[in-house]
């Protein structure tokens, strides 16, 4: 079995709009966290914080990009909610992310992989669950996007 997660959406825009909506604290804001500390380098942070009174807690706190090209993809650390904190977010290498931002009938498809799960009950517990959680994220991403021109 693949131990990956897959999803791919079209956004009413080009692929350098697209490759903001996840490198612009401002954007990540709107569609995927309630705060973000994003510094979109390689090395930078990529931080996302949905409880802000507990930056410990259901964050992606210490996470870094691993690879960027602007407009074409972004691969960054990932970690785990509350729930699965105590095996995915101690773990080397963390699980990674990468989006790729492909030009396509004047807009673009956006691709995410997420990758790096292990192979026990409760990495493909956590696997399920991110796998409903992307696909509700991205299509948060699309409702915003298509309210951003």
């Amino acid at each position: 079995m693949d131990r990956i997660i897959f999803h791919s959406i079209y956004l009413n825009c080009g692929p350098d709009k697209a490759f903001e909506f996840f490198t612009i604290n401002g954007h990540l804001e709107k569609w995927l966290t309630k705060v973000a500390n994003i510094e979109p380098k390689t090395g930078g942070k990529y931080e996302l914080f949905w409880n802000p009174d507990d930056k410990e807690t259901d964050s992606t706190i210490g996470c870094k990009i691993l690879a960027i090209a602007h407009g074409k993809f972004l691969c960054f650390e990932w970690k785990g909610p509350k729930q699965f904190k105590h095996f995915m977010n101690n773990v080397r290498p963390l699980t990674n992310v990468v989006a790729f931002f492909l030009p396509h009938q004047g807009g673009t498809e956006v691709h995410l992989l997420h990758t790096g799960w292990r192979d026990t009950t409760e990495w493909e517990e956590a696997r399920q669950w991110f796998t409903k959680a992307w696909k509700n994220a991205l299509s948060e991403l699309q409702r915003y996007a298509s309210e951003t021109k």
